[in-house]
């Protein structure tokens, strides 16, 4: 995860994690005993990627492609391919990979042995021996990689059931998955890691018959809201935003109205990502007024609460874009506070308000605020990042040092964690409490660089 997270392709945006981990997790939160004895957290994240895929890492990391996320017509689809890979993890699919590798190793090693033996009767039975053997091990490990993705999507059929969501979007995505894959073309059953595409759409087409039938939970804005962010991060060259416009115009001309709202939303934050901040504010006035219920019609949402983070969210980061005069920079402040107390359980908004707050020169109060936020959450290396900001505009040049020292330790970023901390004590404005800080952070860092140091010549 540290290697992905500094990698350029990794989406480090805030609104698209957020919206991803709080799907997600609600999906976990639907399958007892995902968590496993220990009630270990799910971590989801996108990264960018033309395929139509998504992927587990071990210590329930789970990884969503954008193309995935904007060719997902709808949340169900989206469940059900996240419900799959919660499945791997549940299933303990990547433990019991590695234990079944460990066990086919042995086969080549039989078949060398077997073939020094045959070697005296016929040197080319020897070789037979030997390829066989390394087929063998090879085809199990196909056969259990093929096991363990059907029984993911028998496991994420329940997840997704459970949490509410139309099991008949797993069928759908998968014939979207078979078309894709008639552009690239698919490997033989007994070469692939995979089942087949229409044996899985088989099989989950006989599951959904066999369920009864109930009202699956209407789609969220907030998912048409992050596949237009999605679109518009996938790829920002020229050609790309040119395809994300012209996306988006077309999606202006539907009458569904999340569609509609979604494509003003994305036609603001690509105008944002432009720097053209007056046809951004524009734009996503628009999405605003669309989001209102007309006179004498029904609303789910009666307060228009829906989408409305991301609204705000997106609001700030116009009035905090480059070369905003001081009074905006000002209001910036004074919403994303506004913001933070609507939405307290919001991390995107948490650091756009501690972003916000150094924007506007308010350095100290920056600084309080995001003390009091990396005491509750200390695995968040952006808040440490802010906090240095924060710092450095106050000119406390030995704390900024160390704030950044922990967020590089945080990232995996050790000998440049210890960089931080031998600049921090240097600084002139190190107290002997910090002195005293300083020197024990480093021998916690320098003992886990010697940790996994020595994990890497275990393996």
């Amino acid at each position: 995860m540290n290697d992905i997270r500094r990698d350029p392709d990794y989406l480090d945006d805030d609104p698209i994690l957020e919206y991803l981990n709080n799907f997600g997790n609600a999906l976990v939160d639907a399958a007892p005993g995902a968590r496993g004895e220990s009630n270990f957290n799910f971590g989801f994240f996108a990264v960018r990627d033309p395929m139509l895929n998504a992927f587990a890492l071990p210590g329930g990391f789970i990884a969503v492609h954008s193309a995935l996320l904007i060719a997902a017509q709808n949340e169900s689809e989206l469940a059900s391919v996240m419900s799959h890979e919660i499945g791997h993890v549940e299933q303990r699919h990547i433990a019991r990979m590695l234990g079944q590798q460990r066990q086919d190793a042995l086969l080549p090693i039989a078949a060398m042995i077997l073939a020094v033996l045959a070697a005296k009767a016929s040197p080319d039975a020897a070789m037979g021996v030997i390829m066989g053997g390394q087929g063998l091990a090879l085809q199990r490990q196909l056969s259990f990689s093929r096991d363990a993705e059907r029984e993911a999507d028998r496991v994420g059929f329940q997840i997704m059931r459970s949490a509410g969501y139309d099991t008949s979007g797993m069928v759908s995505f998968f014939k979207r998955l078979e078309n894709s894959n008639k552009l690239y073309g698919e490997l033989p059953a007994f070469l692939s890691s995979h089942p087949l595409t229409g044996e899985r759409i088989a099989d989950i087409q006989a599951r959904v018959r066999e369920m009864p039938r109930k009202q699956a939970r209407p789609d969220s804005i907030e998912f048409h809201l992050v596949r237009a962010r999605a679109r518009v991060l996938q790829d920002e060259s020229v050609k790309g935003r040119a395809d994300a416009r012209a996306a988006f115009q077309a999606q202006l001309a539907q009458e569904n109205k999340q569609q509609q709202v979604a494509a003003q939303y994305g036609l603001a934050f690509l105008a944002l990502r432009e720097g053209e901040l007056d046809k951004a504010q524009g734009w996503l006035d628009k999405a605003r007024v669309s989001m209102q219920p007309k006179p004498g019609v029904f609303s789910a949402e009666p307060d228009g609460t829906s989408g409305e983070a991301m609204f705000k969210g997106l609001g700030i980061e116009i009035k905090l874009a480059p070369g905003q005069p001081q009074n905006v920079l000002e209001q910036a402040a004074k919403d994303a506070a506004q913001a933070q107390q609507q939405f307290p359980l919001s991390r995107a908004l948490a650091r756009q308000y501690a972003s916000a707050m150094i924007a506007a020169g308010q350095n100290e109060e920056a600084a309080r605020y995001l003390r009091e936020q990396v005491r509750q959450y200390r695995e968040e290396p952006k808040l440490y990042d802010l906090l240095a900001k924060a710092y450095s505009g106050q000119n406390k040049i030995a704390l900024q040092h160390m704030a950044l020292a922990e967020s590089y330790a945080l990232t995996g970023a050790l000998p440049a964690a210890v960089d931080q901390l031998h600049l921090a004590r240097k600084a002139n404005d190190a107290s002997f409490y910090d002195q005293a800080v300083i020197d024990a952070r480093e021998r916690e860092i320098q003992q886990k660089q010697k940790d996994v140091k020595d994990d890497g010549k275990k393996k």
